[in-house]
């Protein structure tokens, strides 16, 4: 297991922030969504899957009211970090860049899968 912590893990994401996002880009300069997710948390010595799909299954499964910063948030095709007050952080296909998000925005709640917990 890696270390750091989720606040640790979110801040270090948010340098990101804007970012542009181009599909199976790894970073630094461009991610796309899982890309994003795998290059924060190498970081702190975590090797994620690769794709959204693939991280669905990793670490322990968290439910959306015990989400804690630094919790993979999983949807559809579709991965972020939680950064805490019901926000993510996520590289945004529709927006073309790293932006954060929240929760309960029609779009994503209505897709919301679950949250994964891979910090120890």
């Amino acid at each position: 297991s890696g270390s750091g912590k989720g606040s640790d893990v979110v801040a270090y994401a948010m340098k990101f922030l804007g970012v542009r996002y181009v599909y199976g880009a790894n970073g630094p300069n461009a991610f796309d969504c899982s890309g994003f997710t795998c290059y924060v948390y190498r970081h702190f010595g975590i090797n994620l899957p690769r794709t959204s799909y693939q991280q669905r299954s990793v670490g322990v499964a968290v439910s959306r009211s015990n989400l804690a910063p630094g919790d993979l948030v999983l949807f559809p095709g579709h991965v972020g970090i939680y950064i805490g007050n019901n926000k993510f952080i996520h590289a945004s296909s529709g927006s073309r860049k790293v932006i954060i998000t929240s929760l309960d925005s029609s779009y994503y709640r209505k897709r919301f899968i679950g949250g994964r917990r891979v910090l120890r």
